[in-house]
C-alpha cells in the first residue's frame, strides 16, 4: 500500500504567493537556486503531520510578507487505500487550525492518517550539540509510530511547567504537589516505555537491511540517574527529590532529562566523533530504519522530507540512497540547487523547478 501526496497548494505561505503542485506516488525532486522557496515547500508537507513541522515556527512566522493576510496549505492525500483532503490554515496571527475531509480536527488527527519523516541540514550537528535536540529527533522518530505520544508530551510539560514554578516558588505544602507528580509518573513513564520500543523497532530494521548507509546503535540515558522503572517508582523518586528540586528550582528527574547516544556501529566509534561525512551516513541509516519499521507497522511507508540530501553525500551513496527510497515506495520530497543532483534517479522522480520571480516563488514542472 502507498501513502503519497497527488495535490499540494500553498496560498501566501513564507514567500509562495500561490503554488499548485500536482504530483504522482514517485519520489518528488525539487531543484533551483538557495533562497528560491524548495525548503518552504517541504515545510508545508510536514505540517501535515502532528507537531510544529520542521522549522518549529509560529504560524505567524509561516505568514508570507509583507501582506501578512493569514495561509493556506491544501493538499490530497492517499492513505491506505483512502483518499483525504487535508487542510491547514492561519488566520492572520491565529493558530494554526486542521481540517480532515471538511471537518475540524485536533493536530493529533493528523497522525492517524498519515506518517511524516523529515531530515534537514539543521540536523547535521545533531551528534555534537545539546540533547534536546537528540530528545526532539527521537520523539519525531517515536511519534511516527505512536501518535498519541504527542499529546503525552504536552501533558507531561504542561503539569512539570506547574510544578516547576511551584519549586521556584519555594511552595513546601506536599498538597500541592501529590496530583502533578501522579500526572508527570503516569504519563512520564508512558512517554519512556514509547521511546524504549521506538529504539527497538530501530534496531531491527537496522539489522535486517542490506544497506550503503552504517548501522547506528542508539542509547537511552538520562542525566545524572537512571529513570525509574515503573510509573509508581517515578511518582516515589519526584516526591523524594522534592527538596533537591527545591534547590535547583526545577524538576531534575524524568524523560526531559533523557539523551540518546549514537555509536557508528561496524566502527564502536560515538557518532559525535565520527566524521562529518559519517555523520549525516548515520542519520541517513535512521531516518531510512525509520521508514522501513513504518512501511512494517503502519502498513505504507512514510512521506520523506529530505532538504538538501546531497549535502556530504558522495555520488555513490547518493545514488544508494536514491535506489532505498525506490525500492520502499516512498514518496520523497527532495530539494537539491541543480538537477544534476538527482540524475541517478532518471525517470523514476518527478521534477518540480522553483525560482525566485520578483519576491515570489515560482513552482513549475521540470
Amino acid at each position: 500500500m502507498a501513502l503519497y501526496l497527488s495535490s499540494l497548494t500553498l496560498s501566501h505561505f513564507r514567500s509562495h504567493k500561490i503554488a499548485r503542485i500536482v504530483t504522482d506516488s514517485r519520489p518528488v525532486a525539487i531543484y533551483g537556486p538557495n533562497g528560491a522557496g524548495k525548503t518552504n515547500i517541504l515545510e508545508a508537507v510536514s505540517l501535515l503531520s502532528p507537531g510544529r513541522g520542521l522549522r518549529r515556527s509560529s504560524a505567524e512566522d509561516m505568514a508570507r510578507r509583507p501582506e501578512a493576510l493569514g495561509w493556506k496549505i491544501s493538499s490530497v492525500l492517499h492513505s491506505m487505500h483512502q483518499v483525504h483532503e487535508i487542510d491547514v490554515t492561519s488566520d492572520a496571527g491565529a493558530a494554526r487550525q486542521v481540517k480532515i475531509d471538511e471537518k475540524p480536527a485536533p493536530q493529533t488527527a493528523l497522525g492517524r492518517v498519515a506518517r511524516v519523516l523529515w531530515l534537514i541540514p539543521a540536523m547535521d550537528r545533531l551528534w555534537i550539540e545539546g540533547a534536546e535536540g537528540r530528545r526532539r529527533f527521537l520523539d519525531r522518530m517515536t511519534l511516527s509510530f505512536e501518535p498519541k505520544h504527542a499529546e503525552l508530551s504536552l501533558t507531561y510539560e504542561k503539569a512539570m511547567r506547574e510544578r516547576n514554578r511551584l519549586l521556584k516558588d519555594m511552595v513546601r505544602d506536599p498538597a500541592w504537589y501529590g496530583a502533578l507528580e501522579a500526572k508527570m509518573a503516569e504519563t512520564g513513564s508512558a512517554i519512556h516505555a514509547n521511546r524504549v520500543a521506538t529504539l527497538a523497532q530501530l534496531d531491527v530494521a537496522q539489522t535486517g537491511a542490506q544497506t550503503a548507509f552504517p548501522s547506528a546503535t542508539l542509547d537511552l540515558i538520562h542525566a545524572e540517574t537512571s529513570l525509574p522503572a515503573t510509573e509508581e517508582d517515578l511518582r516515589v523518586a519526584l516526591a523524594e527529590n522534592r527538596m533537591r528540586d527545591l534547590s535547583a528550582g526545577r524538576t531534575l528527574i524524568g524523560p526531559h532529562r533523557a539523551d540518546v547516544v549514537g555509536t557508528f556501529a561496524a566502527k564502536d566509534v560515538p557518532a559525535k566523533d565520527c566524521s562529518t561525512g559519517e555523520q549525516k551516513a548515520l542519520l541517513v541509516s535512521l531516518i531510512l530504519s525509520n521508514a522501513r519499521a513504518l512501511a512494517q507497522s503502519f502498513g505504507a511507508p512514510p512521506l520523506l522530507l529530505l532538504d538538501e540530501v546531497a549535502a556530504h553525500l558522495d555520488a555513490e551513496r547518493r545514488a544508494a540512497l536514491y535506489d532505498e527510497i525506490v525500492a520502499l515506495g516512498a514518496q520523497a520530497w527532495m530539494t537539491g540547487t541543480g538537477p544534476e543532483l538527482f540524475d541517478a534517479m532518471g525517470a523514476r522522480a518527478q521534477y518540480l523547478h522553483v525560482t525566485d520571480e520578483e519576491g515570489s516563488s515560482v513552482v513549475a514542472p521540470a
